[in-house]
């Protein structure tokens, strides 16, 4: 906060700093490849499924655009001849991808939030040991422009300055900063199952996650779902293993109180895993270490007293205006949904007798504003791999679209609102239900709905020479007009409000009506 003297006037300002929701755009890429099968591996009869998780490593606005850098890390789980007939293996690849989406009017200093999503994966044989890949993955950015703005916020006289002031409210960043998490566990087999010979795929869930603003701190904390499959040391048997890990970590955050609002994003930077023997010499541990990443943001919503409209009876000041453009977040909500589907394997030779695993992501978000609701459309991509009753070719896949729409309810939204939703699994189960594989997902949903604010902020007041126009000589009598306030009335005719009010035993600045007559005083009256 500044202040200036102007002959006698205390003219006194504040610099405002503000995010304001720019741009949401997506585009989709397409990657393809050609990868070799290791020497080490044997031979693939059958691709049984590709999972694939891009990850963005770079990002930055451009002018018209958004340049996002990342790579994609492919799980190829294959089947191959064996002895007893065909078993399972798995290998690893990554590939790099760049892509521009383009921004209308995006600039350098801007700043943005990206993430990308697999929407649909191909995958052939070329021979024995090489396979082709192709990824179909969209990229969605939010760009946000980070800006200030200095405004007059009080003029302070020698009491013949007449201010009008007005509350507005302003999403204000306070602190924003990435984070890093991470947690590790021992998981025991039991004598039950068999060695670890392999671990075919490790897959973490993200859920109940949560961001919270404390007196001081910031407290970020969510559950990581593992589901692991691994190949037995001496068999080709497949085991699922599950476990739910907790994740939580303190931010210092001087700035941050329990009142202010929240945002950020988890993501799942890596897995690592050794496995090891236990006192009688099997593999019957698995160290296994989650690895987060994200970005956290806390707003303070405060209200800040701004001058509307200020004059002088004596003084001949003239006022500078600027427009500001900004967002300030109207509303958010959030609605779990659960969906249900029946999934039906093709053959008899297929029938599943045990759920392996189950992975599933929301993808292909897209929303409406209806009658103070949010209505959002999306489509969960579901994953099993099953044990069937064939004994020669035990193992299947089966992957399905599964379409959802939920709503959020928000009061007092409009069309021309700017919205942004994320959606995320929950929870996902699979079971075996006359012979077809039942999916049960709880979906969870939130909207954040941003109103678009053009406000006018006075940024200069300047004291002109020459004098001001004075009274009139004699008393005049006013007809109140449709638009007539107080203030506007006092500043027509060089009055004030008081003087106003006075002369004419009125309650307040808000008791006169249409065709109310009113006395305007002149020189004589003090």
């Amino acid at each position: 906060m500044g202040g200036m003297n102007l002959a006698g006037l205390d003219v006194i300002k504040e610099n405002i700093e503000y995010e304001r929701l720019f741009s949401i755009s997506s585009s989709d890429a397409v990657l393809k490849g050609e990868y070799l099968i290791p020497d080490t591996h044997p031979d693939v009869v059958r691709i049984l499924t590709v999972e694939a998780k891009p990850v963005i490593t770079n990002k930055e606005v451009v002018q018209e655009r958004v340049y996002v850098e990342g790579q994609v890390e492919y799980n190829v789980i294959y089947l191959a001849k064996e002895d007893e007939g065909l078993g399972v293996h798995t290998i690893t690849y990554s590939d790099k991808f760049a892509n521009y989406i383009d921004v209308a009017g995006a600039e350098h200093r801007m700043v943005c939030d990206a993430e990308s999503e697999v929407e649909h994966i191909n995958s052939n044989i070329i021979n024995e040991r090489k396979v082709s890949l192709e990824c179909i993955f969209s990229t969605k950015c939010t760009v946000y422009k980070k800006d200030n703005f200095e405004f007059v916020k009080d003029i302070e006289g020698s009491g013949d300055i007449e201010v009008k002031k007005r509350v507005e409210a302003f999403d204000k960043l306070v602190y924003e900063k990435g984070f890093d998490l991470s947690t590790k566990a021992s998981l025991q087999i039991g004598m039950d199952k068999p060695q670890i010979g392999k671990i075919i795929k490790i897959n973490v869930q993200l859920h109940k996650k949560e961001i919270r603003a404390l007196d001081g701190k910031v407290q970020i904390s969510c559950y990581c779902k593992l589901d692991l499959l691994y190949k037995a040391a001496d068999s080709r048997e497949l085991v699922p293993i599950e476990d739910d890990l907790f994740l939580t970590k303190e931010e210092d955050a001087e700035s941050v109180s329990s009142a202010m609002i929240t945002d950020g994003e988890f993501r799942v930077t890596g897995t690592e895993y050794s496995i090891s023997q236990d006192d009688l010499g099997e593999a019957r541990t698995l160290d296994i270490e989650v690895l987060l990443g994200g970005q956290l943001k806390v707003y303070s919503k405060d209200d800040l007293e701004i001058i509307e409209d200020a004059y002088s009876p004596v003084r001949n000041m003239e006022l500078k205006k600027d427009d500001v453009e900004m967002t300030v977040l109207h509303g958010q909500g959030n609605n779990e949904t659960i969906i249900k589907d029946n999934l039906e394997p093709e053959g008899n030779s297929n029938e599943p007798l045990q759920i392996l695993s189950t992975t599933g992501e929301v993808v292909s978000l897209e929303n409406k504003i209806v009658d103070n609701k949010v209505v959002i459309d999306g489509i969960v991509n579901v994953n099993v791999i099953y044990k069937t009753a064939d004994a020669e070719n035990n193992v299947a896949n089966m992957k399905s679209e599964i379409p959802f729409t939920t709503t959020v309810d928000i009061q007092d939204i409009k069309d021309n609102m700017k919205s942004i939703v994320k959606a995320w699994i929950e929870s996902l189960q699979a079971s075996i239900e006359a012979h077809t594989i039942a999916i049960k997902a709880v979906i969870n949903a939130s909207a954040k709905i941003y109103l678009l604010s053009k406000k006018q902020y006075i940024s200069e007041v300047e004291e002109k020479e020459g004098e001001v126009a004075g009274k009139k000589a004699s008393i005049t009598i006013y007809s109140v007009q449709k638009h007539d306030t107080l203030w506007s009335l006092a500043k027509k005719f060089n009055t004030t409000m008081a003087e106003l009010l006075k002369i004419n035993n009125l309650e307040g600045p808000d008791s006169i009506c249409v065709n109310q007559k009113l006395i305007i005083p002149g020189r004589a009256v003090i």
